[in-house]
This record gives structure tokens, sequence and C-alpha cells, in this order.
């Protein structure tokens, strides 16, 4: 299982095709498929990028939480997979992205690709630089997201 971390700065080019960072396909299993799953993020306007194998275990995960016949489950099922698009990469390492998700991530040109974990965050320059203006306290945030049990973040 892939854990990313680092920010990379990115261009899309003419044709929407974005160079994956070797750093990133350096943190991949050596035995893992350049196969990815690609959507909207709903919390942000960016994207997420999978690997296909953590995006077969959040399926699974879903699947077994969620009863399709359940009108709430199966709207939430729709808006989780609709946007969905499996992306790989080519030989020189760029992965395409739909025209319909660049703008939905306000993406025009440059761009960042930021580790979360176990996902790839895309996110505009604009974007990017206007959530690191935004001010937090991180100590605050982690009491509240961790309780107290943030000792050594």
């Amino acid at each position: 299982m892939s854990s990313f971390i680092g920010e990379y700065k990115g261009k899309v080019d003419a044709k929407g095709r974005v160079v994956f960072p070797s750093a990133f396909k350096k943190q991949m299993p050596a035995n893992s498929q350049a196969r990815f799953v690609l959507k909207p993020d709903i919390n942000e306007k960016s994207l997420l990028i999978y690997t296909i194998e953590e995006w077969e275990r959040q399926a699974e995960l879903i699947r077994s939480k969620l009863n399709s016949f359940k009108k709430s489950h199966a709207k939430f099922l729709r808006g989780f997979y609709r946007s969905a698009v499996e992306v790989s990469l080519d030989s020189n390492s760029r992965m395409l992205i739909p025209a319909r998700l660049l703008k939905y991530a306000e993406i025009d040109k440059e761009l960042y690709l930021c580790g979360l974990d176990k996902k790839i965050e895309i996110v505009s320059k604009e974007n990017y630089e206007i959530s690191q203006d935004e001010e937090f306290d991180f100590a605050e945030l982690a009491e509240e997201v961790m309780g107290g049990d943030f000792a050594g973040l």
C-alpha cells in the first residue's frame, strides 16, 4: 500500500496531460500497477488520485457499509463513482486529465500535486496559494481532530 508525501509543481499541457512526479512513482510498491483512479474531491475544488489498489480497497470498504437499495446510500454511490475515471501513465509518465475534471478543479495551466497519505491531491496554483495563505493553528486543529492523542505530531 502506498503512502504519498511531498508537494510538486506541475503544468497541464494543451492536451490535458500532467507529468506524474518521479518521487511519487518511487513511493509506490514495486509490484504496483501504473493505473489510477482520478475523481473530484468532495471537500475542495481539487482532484484526487488513488492508486488502483487503494481505489479497490476504498470501494470494498464502501460496499461493506452501504445498501444500494436505500435511497440515500444509492445517491451516495452515484456521487462517489459518477465522476471517477481510470487513468494510466503513458511512456513519458504523463497522466491525461479529462477537461471536465480540469474545469471542476479550476486548473488552467499551473498546478500542485500534493501527497495526502494514501492519495494525491491535484490543486490549481491559485487555489493552492489561497490555502497556503489561510492562517490556522495546527495544534488547536490537532486537538479538535485527534483529542489528546496527538502527541508527537
